[in-house]
């Protein structure tokens, strides 16, 4: 249930409205409510109403758990529009009735949405998707040019963020299958090169591993030279995809091999989004502590002198950020640095609070170490809860 007194999440809300340099009136507008509200509920006479709290939180830009602990209505907005998602899916070759925005506007809702999926702002993402992906899907058969293929891509790829991390895996795999088709309608390689990467969430989901480095490595080889940034990115980020699910197939030598050749090309081109994955020197860092993690054993060590010696900072997608600190609990954990793996998980959910929410090592390692009590309990016990490892 969630946690917290009205006085409580006024201030939270009224320390994140401060943190943003922005007055009462400027969410007030922001959030689409009146001014008398936001005051009601940053002086606690007032609880805000699911609702509310998601047009408060996507004005502040943060994810509603910021704002209250063990808030609940992300999963519901999410689990509301999987069968939303499940009837387009249905007619993705149907043609239906014309969108109401122009391409234009189109290109600016899914790059919004992309920014949200990068953000693990999973509210946002489930109230607009389903509308988002038909528009695509509409504009892709309207004009087959890879610009629309591009688009629907990109919000398959953003609906399938909020269908995998929830558990909704079926849906994912066919979103994921549309993701292919759509590239195929487009000829281009780099697109083919993206879906390559997002169709790895199969693989690990069915603990099909060897499948999966196999499926990527032939996805390398069929993959543009590395003559520019973009097919640099595009190359880079498979090599380290590969790396990781070749960590988890217990093959350390071709996960070595693709973690340099990620690293060379993460070397040639400066941190960015290309093609909706980040990639870059310090993406190839936290992949270097996943690969640790994943291959475990005597590598363990790998991942905390990694972070020993760097963090990734805000320039890096919450997402991703929050996947690093999870990661690195666990080899905490591992190497009896238990206090130091809470501290870790932590930051992982200030950073995504949802992202850690649903991750399933963040909820493992938390049961573990309120089984071994070797922190604070009271916190334990409150992050446990809220994480819902008990």
């Amino acid at each position: 249930m969630p946690s917290g007194t009205p006085l409580q999440v006024g201030r939270r809300i009224a320390a994140t409205r401060h943190s943003r340099r922005m007055t009462q009136a400027d969410l007030a507008r922001a959030a689409f409510i009146s001014l008398a509200t936001v005051k009601a509920i940053e002086r606690g006479a007032r609880a805000p109403s699911d609702t509310t709290l998601d047009s408060i939180a996507a004005a502040l830009t943060v994810d509603p758990t910021h704002l209250v602990t063990g808030y609940t209505g992300t999963e519901r907005r999410v689990h509301a529009v999987l069968p939303e998602l499940s009837a387009v899916l249905a007619a993705y070759d149907v043609p239906l009735d014309p969108p109401s925005r122009s391409a234009e506007e189109l290109r600016a809702a899914v790059t919004e949405a992309v920014s949200w999926r990068l953000a693990a702002q999973y509210a946002r993402v489930a109230q607009h998707i389903a509308p988002l992906l038909q528009d695509s899907l509409y504009h892709l058969h309207s004009s087959p040019a890879p610009d629309a293929a591009r688009l629907v891509v990109a919000a398959a790829r953003t609906a399938d963020a909020v269908a995998c991390k929830y558990g909704a895996h079926d849906l994912s795999a066919r979103l994921i299958d549309l993701m292919r088709w759509a590239a195929e309608q487009s000829d281009d390689a780099l697109l083919s090169a993206s879906v390559a990467y997002v169709r790895t969430e199969t693989f690990f989901v069915a603990r099909a591993h060897r499948a999966g480095l196999r499926a990527l490595e032939s996805a390398v080889d069929m993959a543009p030279q590395p003559v520019c940034a973009r097919s640099g990115a595009a190359r880079g980020a498979l090599h380290m995809r590969a790396a990781v699910i070749a960590g988890r197939a217990g093959e350390a030598s071709a996960a070595d091999t693709h973690l340099s050749h990620a690293r060379a090309l993460g070397d040639e081109v400066r941190e960015d989004i290309y093609g909706g994955t980040a990639f870059g020197p310090d993406s190839v860092r936290i992949h270097e502590v996943s690969v640790a993690v994943s291959l475990g054993g005597e590598y363990v060590s790998r991942a905390l002198d990694v972070a020993r010696e760097w963090k990734p900072s805000l320039a890096i997608p919450a997402e991703r950020r929050s996947g690093f600190y999870i990661e690195l609990a666990r080899a905490q954990l591992w190497s009896g640095l238990a206090g130091d793996a809470f501290e870790s998980l932590k930051v992982a959910r200030s950073v995504a609070p949802q992202h850690t929410r649903e991750h399933p090592w963040a909820k493992e390692d938390t049961a573990t170490l309120r089984r071994l009590k070797r922190a604070d309990a009271d916190s334990l016990t409150n992050f446990a809860e809220w994480i819902g490892a008990i």
